[in-house]
């Protein structure tokens, strides 16, 4: 803003020293119709461009107000996880109330068979086209698994090694990622203690007990939780914890139904439950398991039990590439209807002559080909 201010008198002060020399009342004219016409002063965003639409209204945001306000009425909160620009879009306009760019995006998006080789420049890239995607949904992004690459060097991520990593890397989540919160997983005491260390520095937190993927070398493989009383007693004892370093919410993965129901009752803050039953306070799936996106045999192998698909867009795709090879080999795309680009015919016709006159001669008959003749 204070660089536009300064470009605007820049400008002002150059036509007021003209108009002492030629004509002041143009002058003023001129200054009059350029502030009424609201002229830009910046020249990366232009007015249009080739790929502009329509601009809807922007939405009124999800808060943690909001979020404190359905849970308060007993409503229950929708949550889907997407990791880019189109999925947030379409997460946007369907009303869902929350938005987490996951660290599962290791495996669905970029084919890796754990949660644990995401960087965390990597999970802010696919943060910042989320945030530019979703303007209605309450944004939360995925603290990954990491650590610091070399001593004295630039921190990649960091809640394992110690709170002050953490609140680093969740700032770098809200200011460099767009990001309205963050999610860390686990509830073990060194944990809380970053949790508490994030939240104190200001930024909201969301938990997340049960299985926890980036614990799997610790767990031996993707396992559900709290299967035996005293593993069930230490979720709840976890997420109790949690709820008092800070969290706002907490998420709960594979765990029975009755254990997700006994730490929702427990607890004063939304639960939002991920294959633990219908009795927590919100639901969460990922946009590419709920819609049946993929059907290669690697994602078919890391989709979940507990995943209800809503469609089978995966079949649609599939069906729509083949057909577009078969169209494309078959010489049939594009059709006329498909090259909406043209030359005059005057001009054409000149281009022939200078292709002609340069000796480039089987340019000029591609071109000769398609020109129209008088």
């Amino acid at each position: 803003m204070a660089l536009w201010r300064d470009a605007q008198r820049r400008l002002f002060h150059r036509l007021l020293t003209n108009a002492r020399m030629h004509n002041a009342q143009e002058a003023c004219h001129t200054i009059q119709q350029t502030q009424l016409a609201g002229v830009r002063w910046h020249s990366n965003k232009p007015l249009d461009a080739v790929y502009s639409g329509p601009a809807a209204a922007s939405p009124k945001r999800v808060t943690l107000r909001t979020l404190r306000e359905k849970y308060k009425r007993g409503e229950p909160i929708s949550m889907v996880t997407a990791y880019d620009y189109p999925s947030a879009v379409h997460v946007d306009e369907a009303g869902i109330d929350m938005l987490l760019v996951g660290d599962s995006v290791a495996m669905v998006v970029h084919g890796h068979d754990t949660t644990l080789p995401i960087t965390m420049d990597e999970m802010l890239s696919h943060c910042k086209a989320a945030a530019r995607g979703a303007q209605r949904a309450f944004l939360v992004g995925d603290m990954p698994f990491g650590s610091v690459c070399k001593v004295a060097a630039e921190l990649v991520m960091a809640v394992e090694v110690g709170p002050e990593h953490a609140v680093r890397s969740a700032i770098r989540m809200m200011k460099e990622g767009g990001m309205d919160g963050v999610k860390i997983e686990g509830g073990f005491t060194s944990r809380a203690r970053s949790v508490a260390a994030v939240v104190e520095a200001g930024v909201a937190v969301m938990g997340h007990v049960g299985l926890t993927p980036q614990s799997i070398s610790v767990l031996g493989g993707f396992r559900p939780a709290a299967q035996s009383a005293s593993e069930a007693l230490r979720v709840i004892k976890e997420a109790k914890a949690l709820e008092a370093a800070g969290c706002f919410s907490i998420v709960l993965e594979c765990v029975p139904a009755l254990v997700a129901a006994a730490v929702t009752r427990e607890l004063g803050i939304p639960t939002i439950g991920i294959g633990a039953g219908g009795g927590t306070s919100g639901q969460v799936l990922v946009y590419h398991d709920l819609l049946g996106m993929m059907q290669h045999p690697h994602h078919a192998k890391v989709t979940p039990k507990f995943c209800k698909q809503y469609s089978a867009v995966g079949a649609v795709i599939q069906e729509a590439l083949t057909a577009y090879h078969a169209d494309v080999v078959g010489g049939h795309f594009p059709s006329e209807a498909f090259s909406p680009y043209k030359i005059a015919r005057e001009e054409a016709q000149q281009l022939l002559r200078d292709l002609e006159r340069e000796g480039l001669q089987d340019a000029a008959e591609a071109v000769a080909g398609l020109t129209p003749q008088d």
